[in-house]
């Protein structure tokens, strides 16, 4: 068989379509023939890990795994921590301090915050204008009533006053003289010498002559007041401030410029603002007519400044605060309170006697009820519920223990009901 019959016709001719001898069968692109495979390219996909990286993630994994399952079994199996107390393996007993509950007196404070306010502030203006000649007085200096503070020149005012002395002498000479002409027309009138007219018309001439004299007298009485306020003096006892006009200035009468203020510092007062709650156990007070005690303290609350009396209270509640003003006095010998000065102030109520007495570091607060740890034998504590009467910086007054429990201190963080303890000092 030739080479044309074992191809079914077709040429092998290379680029020529080859003869199709059946008509029936579809006639195909040719296809395009591929290059070597030592000149195709090369077509990389991703890298594969080698096997020993693979391995070793799985070991971290499961190393990490172990350690925590081992790190949650030790705290599963570990014991709780006993509280400290009695079966504290730390503490053992508690260590504390003890006092005892006696029978004493204590008083009753309201306590609230006060300014310090003077009894008279006085400043001083100018009534008159003219030149000022001298100030007397130093910067914070203090003064006695009626000692000089400023002298105004004085020149025109004795001018003024001289004048109207001039013309109170010239009407007190026109009234003596008509005071005499109306006698003499009296004698005449009785020996009927003149009619009745002209005696009725010097009186009336008397009387306007007088008029003028007192009209003169008033003129001669307001110069004097003038020619006064060229002297200024002190008006209360009490500190001057700082030097507000120098000597040559011209002061102006009705300027509103203030020339001097002298504040009284002896005696003093505190205005202080109590509840109107305590209103009530104040007035009881007052109507048994005491005199009240008050001492101010710092702003500290911790150094006491003077003490003195309660001498009145405001006639209203201040709707706003719900409080009334107090006002108490006091002596300030040693000039501690000084003029709107802060302080706390700390009136004394009434002393309760034969109160139920312990320490005030022994009190203890669980939320609003207030209790104590009660030292029982076998050195054991037990909670001990109170009521607080009052209290003060060393004692407070209960209700609710006997005088003489032995009660904690201190050491209250280690404490619970039931705890063991040892009392520090036995």
């Amino acid at each position: 068989m030739s080479q044309e019959k074992a191809n079914g016709g077709r040429a092998d001719v290379a680029g020529q379509t080859p003869a199709i001898d059946n008509p029936d069968l579809q006639v195909h692109e040719p296809q395009k023939l591929l290059p070597p495979a030592k000149e195709r390219p090369r077509i990389e996909g991703p890298r594969r890990r080698p096997w020993w990286r693979r391995w070793l993630s799985w070991l971290l994994i499961a190393a990490f795994v172990l350690l925590v399952f081992l790190v949650m079994r030790s705290f599963s199996n570990a014991k709780p921590a006993a509280p400290p107390g009695k079966n504290s393996p730390l503490g053992g007993a508690a260590a504390i301090t003890a006092g005892q509950a006696a029978t004493g007196d204590i008083n009753i404070y309201i306590e609230a915050l006060g300014t310090v306010t003077p009894v008279n502030t006085v400043t001083v203006y100018s009534q008159i204008t003219g030149r000022v000649m001298a100030v007397h007085y130093h910067e914070g200096q203090m003064v006695h009533e009626g000692d000089p503070l400023i002298d105004v020149d004085p020149r025109p005012y004795e001018a003024m006053l001289k004048q109207a002395q001039g013309n109170l002498n010239h009407d007190r000479g026109l009234l003596a003289e008509a005071r005499i002409d109306l006698q003499r027309y009296k004698d005449a009138f009785a020996r009927n010498a003149i009619a009745r007219q002209q005696m009725e018309d010097q009186q009336q001439v008397v009387v306007q002559d007088e008029g003028a004299v007192e009209a003169d007298e008033g003129t001669v009485a307001y110069d004097q007041t003038e020619l006064s306020y060229c002297h200024i003096v002190a008006p209360v006892t009490g500190r001057v401030g700082l030097r507000l006009v120098d000597p040559g200035n011209t002061i102006f009468a009705g300027s509103g410029s203030t020339l001097v203020v002298v504040t009284q510092l002896q005696p003093i007062t505190v205005v202080f603002y109590v509840s109107e709650d305590d209103l009530a156990q104040v007035n009881a007070q007052l109507k048994g007519g005491r005199r009240l005690a008050v001492d101010a303290f710092d702003r500290s609350n911790e150094n006491k400044i003077a003490s003195g009396t309660l001498t009145s209270l405001d006639n209203e509640v201040d709707t706003t605060t719900g409080t009334i003003k107090f006002r108490a006095e006091f002596a300030n010998q040693n000039l501690s309170l000084f003029p709107n000065q802060f302080v706390n102030a700390r009136l004394l109520v009434r002393t309760l006697k034969n109160a139920t007495l312990v320490p005030t570091a022994a009190v203890q607060h669980n939320g609003t009820q207030p209790f104590l740890y009660i030292v029982q034998s076998g050195n054991t504590v037990s909670v001990q519920q109170i009521q607080v009467v009052t209290s003060n910086d060393q004692n407070t007054a209960v209700t609710g223990i006997n005088p003489g429990t032995t009660i904690a201190t201190s050491g209250f963080d280690r404490l619970e009901n039931g705890a063991h303890v040892t009392v520090k000092g036995k």
